[in-house]
């Protein structure tokens, strides 16, 4: 049984990693990054250098900038430089507009900003920005989180120096869930403590409509929503999930400038979290008490998973996510505490070592092809089929499962990651 302290503590939790956001959250920490130095600074950068870690690299260098009809990081820290504010966290950009960016095109052919790799650090999230003006330096550092300040300073006045603090400390040293744990909140917290996840379902459903009112990306979710698509999947629950799913995926990935709301610094991880699980839902005629205790099954679980593996890593975040909708679905179903650990056996059976080769516009097909496996996954264990113990990855207990996941994508494809980088910088 959770106790009161319990209860506050996962709240708090939730809150933490479940935020809005605009835009891809890698090239958008950097532009938060920048902002913090500029407004270090106290004036407009001369020259601005960013220093990153190889993951948000990878992360950054194909995907949409909101607002901009422009790809990668050098839009991102001109706007962060000159319209960013800090304040505004993952919403960094929100008040950008087609002149700003005219003029961060501008700021971009005069050649100020240098991007490169931060030689000689462990930790894979990671950005150090240093500007400079005509009499005044100003270095900002993020590490560990999107929105984790651990160093800002000015001309070598220290404003702020968490350097000694590890990543975790950001989060308060959590103790670590148990998949029970999150079960239980989800389907036993008194209700008006939780219908704040009832946001992630505004803010993802307005995205993937959103998304209808143009052409972005790789545009999958409206392909799979015109005749050839329902033709191919048919007109059912599931194809309406992939749509759904894909629709906002598409826009975030394309830089449409819709806020969605991101889960442990994903917007793509929150999409998936929410979006199969209000649209199933929806069209199962579930209650509203329902639907929000399933939103926050799929968020948390999704929260408990990223405990272990960490930001960012190798392994694509949609597999985490989707995990996350997969128990949100099979509760959804009548499923039992039983069956949601079978849907996430079932899950990390099927999609373990799917690769994370940065943020861009075609993870819409990642999304769907993870979003897929959930609603799979569920509908296998809400009959009580799982994938068991004498099988791969697989062990008895669920926990135990899910750390397998965890160690492989944390620790067992960090040369993977290594490699996939190096593909990215090395195309002829």
């Amino acid at each position: 049984m959770l106790s009161n302290s319990d209860i506050d503590r996962i709240i708090a939790l939730i809150k933490r990693e479940v935020v809005p956001a605009i835009g891809c959250t890698e090239p958008i920490a950097v532009a938060l990054c920048v902002a913090k130095a500029t407004e270090a600074l106290g004036e407009t950068p001369e020259k601005i250098e960013a220093l990153l870690s190889a993951n948000i690299l990878k992360n950054a260098m194909g995907v949409g900038i909101p607002g901009t009809g422009m790809v990668g990081l050098p839009i991102a820290i001109a706007l962060g430089a000159l319209v960013g504010k800090s304040e505004y966290q993952l919403e960094v950009l929100r008040d950008s507009d087609s002149q700003w960016v005219e003029k961060g095109k501008q700021y971009i052919a005069e050649n100020r900003i240098h991007i490169g790799l931060k030689d000689n650090i462990t930790e894979k999230l990671y950005i150090e920005v240093s500007v400079k003006s005509a009499n005044h330096t100003a270095t900002a550092i993020i590490s560990g989180a999107h929105t984790h300040f651990i160093y800002v300073e000015k001309d070598g006045e220290v404003i702020l120096d968490e350097k000694t603090l590890s990543s975790s400390d950001e989060v308060g040293e959590e103790k670590e869930l148990t998949l029970r744990e999150v079960y239980e909140f989800a389907t036993t917290t008194p209700l008006e403590q939780i219908e704040f996840i009832n946001d992630a379902r505004r803010l993802n459903e307005n995205a993937s409509q959103e998304a209808l009112k143009g052409n972005y990306g790789h545009a999958l979710g409206k392909t799979l929503s015109r005749p050839l698509g329902k033709g191919i999947m048919g007109d059912s629950i599931f194809s309406h999930i992939l749509s759904a799913t894909s629709n906002a995926c598409d826009a975030r990935m394309a830089g449409a400038m819709i806020p969605v709301m991101s889960n442990s610094g994903s917007g793509n991880q929150g999409i998936a979290a929410t979006m199969p699980v209000v649209v199933f839902a929806e069209e199962n005629h579930n209650t509203e008490e329902e639907l929000t205790r399933a939103l926050v099954l799929s968020h948390l679980t999704a929260i408990y998973i990223k405990q272990s593996l960490g930001r960012l890593s190798a392994l694509c975040g949609c597999v985490v996510a989707s995990t996350g909708s997969s128990c949100g679905i099979t509760y959804l179903m009548g499923g039992s505490y039983e069956q949601v650990a079978y849907s996430v056996k079932n899950m990390i059976a099927n999609l373990a070592g799917m690769v994370c080769d940065g943020a861009k516009p075609s993870c819409a097909l990642k999304v769907s092809s993870g979003v897929s496996t959930a609603v799979l996954s569920a509908m296998l264990a809400i009959q009580n089929h799982h994938v068991t113990s004498v099988e791969g990855l697989i062990e008895d207990d669920v926990d135990r499962c899910i750390h397998n996941l965890t160690r492989i994508g944390a620790k067992g494809m960090d040369e993977t990651d290594k490699l996939v980088l190096d593909i990215m910088t090395h195309k002829q």
